[in-house]
C-alpha cells in the first residue's frame, strides 16, 4: 500500500530537472521513507517513555530515540538534496544513521517486551538501519 507521503516523495525524485546519473532513485526513495518513518516513532516513543511510571528507567531510551530522530530527520533532507552533491558528506551522514538507528533499535529492543511503543520503535530503527546500509552500498 502506498501512502501519499511515499507518492510524494517518488515524485519530487522523478521530477528533479538534472540528471541524478547511476543513482537508484528507489532505493533513495525508500531510505527517506524509512528515515521519516523512524524520526516519527523515535519521536512519539520518547514521548511514550516519558509518560511511563517508571520513567527513571527508561532514560536512556529516551536519550537515544531523541538522537536517533535528529540523525534520521537530518538523513532525509539531505537525502533530499541533489544539487551540488556530496557524495562523501551523503556517506558520511548514512554512516551516522545507521549508527544512531542501530543503537536505538538496541536500546529500545531491552524495553520491548514490557513496552509495546518500544517494540514499535525498535522496529522502525531496525528497517532504517536497513534502508541506508542498502543505499550505502548501492552508492558504492
Amino acid at each position: 500500500m502506498t501512502t501519499a507521503h511515499e507518492t510524494m516523495i517518488r515524485g519530487m525524485l522523478r521530477s528533479y530537472p538534472a540528471d541524478l546519473g547511476h543513482v537508484d532513485r528507489e532505493a533513495i526513495a525508500r531510505c527517506i521513507e524509512a528515515c521519516v518513518a523512524c524520526a516519527q516513532s523515535c519521536t512519539a516513543c520518547a514521548d511514550a517513555c516519558l509518560s511511563e511510571v517508571r520513567v527513571a528507567d527508561l532514560a536512556k531510551c529516551v536519550r537515544t530515540d531523541l538522537d536517533c530522530a535528529d540523525v534520521c530527520e537530518t538523513t532525509g533532507r539531505v537525502l533530499s538534496r541533489h544539487t551540488g552533491y556530496d557524495a562523501q558528506l551523503t556517506r558520511a551522514q548514512l554512516t551516522a544513521c545507521v549508527a544512531a538507528c542501530k543503537a536505538c533499535g538496541d536500546e529500545c529492543g531491552r524495553h520491548a517486551e514490557m513496552h509495546e511503543h518500544c517494540r514499535i520503535c525498535a522496529d522502525a530503527c531496525r528497517r532504517c538501519e536497513e534502508a541506508c546500509r542498502e543505499l550505502l552500498a548501492a552508492l558504492g
